[in-house]
């Protein structure tokens, strides 16, 4: 009876599996989506990053270290358009940060903005408003934030209450940064892509109840030619603003789309000369 019982034993005895070495383990973990498991040279914009939010329905993303002051919101499609609420929480009823993005094609222009975290605990919320068949990609992160550069932080011109200012860019500008801050008094503004006459490419309706403790940065995308970045402060004229929108990436081999309102040269190569 005992050998029996030690058969037994023997037979129910699952061995445990090998463990993979070492070389595969961060394969491993990158298709997973572990977070134990990160390579060096992270991709900003992975799929094992990414949640989808179908049409109507919400995300959020808490952070209750303090230590987090600041999350980037990355927002893309298929080629869709792209209709989101984007809001930050902090605390029960208290909605210090909102925003309302609009993109004609989420994937030739993604949205990127920076939203200021301080004194958590912090929760991300994104909303989908568009319907149904137009889900959205979203990816949130705290450890690698987007900046604005020292000509950003330096190029900074008031607009008052009621008042707007364009900013044209010329066909080689791939993308441009956008920083709107305050004295601290709230901040109410609309932030506008046009590619020729009343065609909004991008459209960002801001709130921010503090420009200056939580300043607004984004990266636009600006593909094509013909693109003016208009920023107007919707707020009244006690709430002035100061605007920065300086080019971000520039394509040094030109274009080879047609430039609204360009001259026509005739036998060129699409590179300017």
């Amino acid at each position: 009876m005992a050998l029996l019982a030690s058969a037994l034993s023997l037979n129910a005895y699952v061995f445990p599996a090998a463990r993979p070495a070492a070389s595969n383990r961060a394969a491993v973990g990158m298709q997973l989506g572990v977070s134990g498991y990160r390579t060096a040279n992270r991709i900003p914009y992975g799929v094992e990053s990414q949640l989808l939010v179908q049409g109507g329905s919400l995300r959020t993303w808490s952070y209750r270290s303090p230590l987090v002051e600041q999350v980037q919101v990355v927002l893309s499609t298929e080629g869709r358009p792209l209709d989101a609420d984007i809001e930050l929480w902090h605390g029960p009823d208290n909605t210090p940060c909102k925003m309302r993005v609009y993109v004609e094609n989420g994937q030739l222009r993604p949205f990127s903005a920076v939203v200021e975290t301080p004194r958590g605990p912090n929760t991300i919320a994104i909303r989908n408003i568009g319907q149904i068949e137009f889900p959205i990609a979203a990816y949130v992160v705290a450890d690698a934030v987007d900046q604005p550069n020292a000509e950003c932080a330096t190029s900074t011109t008031w607009i008052q209450g009621g008042a707007l200012r364009t900013y044209p860019f010329d066909p080689t500008v791939d993308s441009v940064q956008v920083l709107l801050k305050t004295d601290g008094r709230p901040l109410n503004a609309r932030i506008e892509l046009l590619q020729g006459p009343n065609n909004n490419k991008q459209v960002v309706e801001l709130y921010t109840e503090d420009g200056c403790d939580r300043p607004f940065f984004c990266i636009l995308e600006t593909p094509g030619s013909g693109n003016v970045v208009r920023v107007v402060n919707t707020a009244p004229v006690e709430f002035p603003m100061t605007a920065a929108v300086v080019p971000h990436a520039i394509n040094r081999y030109g274009s080879s789309d047609a430039v609204l309102g360009g001259d026509v040269v005739l036998g060129g190569n699409g590179y300017g000369y």
